[in-house]
């Protein structure tokens, strides 16, 4: 899968917000950077199908040739996590996961069963959310999202939560499982390591290329 941004602009009350052009290819991560307010989650809420009615968008974006850009957010299967992973409070861990995936799903339990057993929490299953540390709640939000089957991952300062230490290892596992389903990533963060550890490829949201 390829996640294609032509001539996207994001204007509010007639002044452009963002304007960029980018193609992401599977397995690739591209990093954008820039201040707090420049209209990076903005961009992200486009792609997704969620851009607020006080933004207008123009240009395309396009999924492996698809002009995605008219679809509702439920047609467009692509995942995002955000800066807290947010887990459903009154679902258990197996709940979260099953709520990713329909019902008549085959084999729905061994698919949760696989998704806890990669993430490093065979057994967690009926644990309430709640008890989770924030690594172990990173973990569950991204198998949830994985488990959606998308085409496109956007991360927007997922891993900004945690202390350093357990920052790398979550920024690893993502990146990781990302790679290994062949599908295109945008990260959104202030954080150059986050970026270096992406591959070092910048962009900020006028669509310039940004030094580390």
């Amino acid at each position: 899968m390829t996640l294609e941004l032509d001539r996207i602009t994001i204007a509010r009350d007639g002044a452009p917000l963002v304007s960029l052009s980018a193609r992401i290819e599977p397995g690739q991560v591209l990093t954008l950077m820039g201040p707090s307010g420049c209209g990076k989650s903005t961009l992200l809420a486009a792609i997704i199908g969620a851009l607020p009615p006080v933004f207008a968008l123009s240009g395309r974006i396009l999924l492996e040739g698809r002009d995605v850009t008219a679809l509702p957010i439920e047609h467009r299967r692509i995942g995002i996590l955000f800066q807290e992973a947010t887990l459903f409070p009154h679902l258990s861990v197996a709940g979260n996961l099953a709520f990713a995936q329909p019902r008549r799903t085959p084999d729905r339990g061994a698919r949760i069963d696989e998704a806890l057993a990669e993430a490093g929490l065979e057994g967690f299953g009926p644990r309430d959310p709640a008890t989770l540390s924030g690594g172990q709640r990173a973990r569950v939000a991204l198998m949830r999202t994985l488990l959606a089957e998308p085409r496109a991952l956007l991360l927007d300062e997922p891993f900004s939560g945690l202390d350093t230490d357990r920052r790398a290892r979550i920024r690893d596992f993502v990146f990781q499982r990302a790679r290994e389903r062949g599908l295109p990533v945008l990260l959104v963060t202030h954080d150059a390591e986050d970026a270096r550890a992406a591959g070092g490829h910048v962009l900020g949201v006028d669509g310039l290329e940004t030094d580390l």
